[in-house]
């Protein structure tokens, strides 16, 4: 058995994936734009990646631009079977490297063809719409919009199943009055909790929360704390991090992301790590008595 078999299995979209995935935005160059520093690193740990049992990658066509979507394509195609490939669509950069809102159905189309092309891909699996109402937390707007278009793609069979990103739980109601939605990605981490509720109703009507950032928005105390744990569990703070997710709730998918293939091996071995009550009873407390946000600490993630 794998490190990634270990992680268990949720349904996602109809189909069950590894509860540890990747995620693909660190492949890109710095600030996410542009071509990695190293092109062959990048490949390796995607092929790596999947060697290994990984069936669930996370992309979008704006990461690079282009250049994630493009490094998949390369490196693994054509596809294994049980590969899912979660893109997401709702944003664009400037050519100052910044993250602007593409929320027009002329826009959400384009993404989309986008992310096929450059996947090469007749149907996209699973297709978020990633709310850029909030800038580092997730903020009220209506998404009917955005949200209808991309119910309209997938009636044209170009996608099959649709998420959400960055949303807050009424966005998420919302969404839901229009389309089904078979996954919600949001920051969510052991320091970050705002969304506790939100896991447990998901979890209930068998939707996957896939939380990103997994190490963000950690006061230095809290990182204290979890490299303490880490340390007497001879483990490192990311695995730990990895490890309690996991334990956290059934429908949580893991989607770390790291451009190295060490980092790659040691996320996939948190699967391994046994996290014993005493030290769960510590990093429980990590979010107590409030669950903050570092300041800039999301900056690297404002439009994951």
């Amino acid at each position: 058995m794998s490190h990634v078999d270990q992680s268990g299995t949720f349904t996602l979209g109809g189909r069950a994936v590894k509860r540890l995935g990747y995620g693909a935005m660190q492949l890109a160059g710095p600030g996410v734009f542009g071509p990695p520093r190293d092109r062959d690193a990048a490949l390796a740990v995607l092929r790596e990646a999947v060697a290994r049992g990984v069936n669930h990658i996370d992309t979008s066509d704006y990461y690079g631009p282009h250049v994630t979507n493009e490094l998949i394509r390369e490196a693994l195609h054509p596809y294994p079977d049980d590969l899912v490939i979660v893109t997401k669509i709702g944003a664009r950069r400037g050519g100052d490297k910044s993250w602007l809102p593409a929320f027009s159905a002329q826009e959400l189309a384009q993404a989309v063809h986008d992310n096929l092309r450059n996947l090469n891909l007749d149907v996209l699996d699973v297709v978020n719409f990633r709310s850029m109402w909030g800038h580092l937390e997730p903020a009220e707007g209506s998404i009917e919009a955005p949200l209808t278009a991309l119910a309209d793609l997938q009636r044209q069979g170009l996608v099959r199943h649709i998420g959400v990103s960055h949303v807050t739980p009424a966005q998420v109601a919302q969404a839901r009055r229009i389309c089904e939605i078979v996954c919600v990605q949001n920051h969510y981490n052991l320091a970050h909790r705002h969304d506790d509720g939100m896991i447990e109703a998901l979890g209930r009507d068998g939707i996957a929360y896939v939380p990103y950032f997994p190490l963000g928005g950690f006061s230095p105390l809290q990182s204290s704390t979890l490299s303490d744990v880490a340390r007497r569990l001879g483990a490192t703070p990311m695995q730990v991090a990895l490890a309690w997710l996991l334990r956290r709730a059934p429908n949580i998918l893991l989607i770390p992301g790291t451009s190295s293939l060490a980092h790659l091996r040691e996320n996939l071995a948190a699967t391994e790590l046994e996290l014993p009550d005493d030290a769960l009873d510590v990093l429980d407390g990590i979010s107590r008595p409030r669950s903050a946000t570092a300041p800039g600490a999301e900056a690297a993630a404002q439009a994951h």
